[in-house]
């Protein structure tokens, strides 16, 4: 069974940054388009941003120019690059295939707050 394992969340203030990390099998890792998204207390998942096999990235754009999404393919994982947080990006946040996602991991959780 494939597994998705988030990490890297944790509190950080206002405009500081945080490095999240997604570990995956490399066959689920390798044969599909990854994404971030995030859930925020209250409010429905939302998709962050995206990388395709090939590497083509996308954002939402509320974190365009902020965040960066990139995957270390000898290691299998996919990464956010988080900076300048608001505390608007406070939430959990969850790595899966772009499209038909798999079993949700449990997440990491991101507070901005001062």
């Amino acid at each position: 069974q494939v597994r998705l394992v988030e990490s890297g969340g944790g509190l950080v203030q206002p405009g500081g940054s945080l490095r999240l990390s997604c570990a995956t099998s490399r066959s689920f890792f390798s044969g599909n388009d990854m994404a971030w998204f995030r859930q925020a207390p209250g409010k429905q998942r939302e998709l962050v941003a995206s990388i395709t096999v090939g590497g083509f990235t996308k954002y939402a754009d509320s974190v365009k120019g902020r965040f960066t999404i990139s995957k270390d393919i000898a290691k299998n994982t996919v990464n956010l690059q988080m900076n300048s947080l608001k505390p608007e990006d406070t939430g959990v946040y969850y790595c899966n295939a772009l499209y038909l996602q798999i079993s949700w991991g449990q997440g990491t959780q991101v507070t901005v707050s001062s």
